[in-house]
């Protein structure tokens, strides 16, 4: 048996046995008794200096409402100001917790100034302290709960920016393309995943139907040709985990509007982007993509 064709067996083998599902969605095994934030001692993927900190009067940590699941989320800015602010929705990726993505947090609150923009995350059901199982439509629920809870605040859609990282391209694509509470005005995707069937199919290189070893049906490239509001895509040249050119291409080509744009970062990995763009530059291409002046 050729090499090529025995890990592709042996991949096979891994996937049915524990499912795309499982591997998915991927929160933290080891239970969190509390938010840390900037004293969390666990794994990041960057840390910024102290010139990103974030006044403590700016941080609200609260709870949602969300199928009966109590989601926990953040907010970062004045939440006085939310009837006037443009807000990002931040979605985040599989692994961990609120705790993990704090930094690109941070980071996005610094986006055009410390404070410019208001900043909201929240932990999915099953993810952190937020009760329930982690499911596909799990993520559009959570997410639309904590748009619910903008928009009774007095976010309107013009001024909401949704921006997916990963798995949170998900409920950032599909919030976009069939919208709830709130519609977004803008999209960001950064390392989109085409669907669950070319993930799949990357893992394994074989054209096997998606359904044989998943149940999603996450499509982001079927999604994104409803989408017609601006979209600003970034992806890692170097992605090893969502690639380039199986994933993010296909997203970006797929867009239904006319307001595109594309930061192919060369070098970068899946989870290195800002860090490879620099951190300037980063908050310069959002500041410039939300106020139009890209």
């Amino acid at each position: 048996m050729k090499k090529s064709v025995l890990l592709s067996a042996l991949s096979l083998i891994f996937l049915i046995s524990c499912r795309l599902d499982n591997f998915l969605f991927n929160p933290n095994n080891t239970k969190i008794t509390e938010y840390k934030l900037d004293l969390y001692p666990g794994e990041k993927d960057f840390v910024l200096d102290e010139s990103y900190n974030i006044p403590s009067d700016k941080i609200h940590l609260f709870t949602l409402n969300s199928g009966g699941n109590v989601i926990y989320a953040i907010y970062i800015g004045e939440l006085t100001r939310i009837a006037t602010d443009t807000v990002i929705m931040y979605c985040h990726g599989n692994k961990d917790h609120m705790d993990f993505y704090w930094q690109r947090a941070k980071l996005l609150a610094n986006v055009g100034g410390k404070n410019r923009f208001g900043v909201m995350m929240i932990d999915y059901r099953g993810y952190g302290l937020s009760t329930g199982k982690p499911t596909e439509e799990g993520l559009y629920e959570d997410v639309d709960a904590a748009l619910s809870w903008l928009k009774s605040n007095g976010l309107t859609s013009d001024r909401l920016v949704i921006y997916g990282f990963s798995m949170g391209t998900a409920p950032a694509t599909e919030l976009s393309a069939k919208p709830r509470s709130l519609k977004p005005s803008k999209l960001i995707l950064e390392a989109p995943f085409a669907s669950a069937q070319v993930m799949v199919q990357d893992a394994i290189k074989l054209a096997i139907p998606g359904k044989f070893v998943t149940d999603l049906k996450i499509d982001n490239a079927a999604e994104i040709k409803k989408v017609i509001i601006p979209f600003l895509w970034i992806h890692g040249t170097n992605d090893k985990f969502l690639s380039i050119k199986t994933h993010g291409e296909v997203v970006f080509k797929n867009y239904g509007g006319s307001k595109k744009f594309a930061y192919r970062i060369k070098g970068a990995d899946h989870s290195d982007v800002p860090v490879v763009m620099g951190f300037k530059y980063y908050c310069d291409v959002i500041e410039k993509f939300i106020t139009n002046n890209l």
